[in-house]
């Protein structure tokens, strides 16, 4: 089976030597997205909360430029810095995923490039 690269002109490009996201088949497997605004190429300020709303938002540019969206995620994948903040997180994932979330795995780890508060990644399937 080959696969697609995807790049998309809204999301961060990335920031190492990775894909934004590849496609197999009908799936999409995303690089994690950080709170990263595009024209700076900084982390967005705030902490916890204004980081997550832009990795997700960085997320669905990335799924939209892949022919998907974040209502054809099937699975996400949460690194924390801290998971003290996961209610924080998961305040604003929330208003995201409104109806039929997909699964999802939160972890702290032990840091994340840039210094993030969050990084997170996605599995979803092509829409058709």
């Amino acid at each position: 089976m080959s696969r697609k690269i995807v790049e998309s002109e809204k999301a961060p490009k990335a920031i190492g030597p990775y894909s934004v996201a590849n496609i197999t088949g009908n799936l999409i497997y995303t690089a994690g997205q950080l709170g990263i605004d595009r024209s700076t190429g900084e982390l967005v300020e705030g902490g916890i909360q204004p980081q997550t709303k832009q990795a997700l938002t960085n997320l669905k540019y990335v799924l939209e430029a892949a022919g998907s969206g974040l209502e054809n995620v099937v699975k996400t994948t949460v690194f924390l810095k801290d998971i003290n903040e996961f209610g924080l997180m998961n305040e604003v994932y929330a208003t995201f995923f409104t109806t039929n979330p997909p699964a999802r795995s939160a972890v702290q780890v032990a840091a994340l490039p840039k210094g993030g508060a969050v990084e997170i990644e996605a599995v979803a399937v092509i829409s058709h």
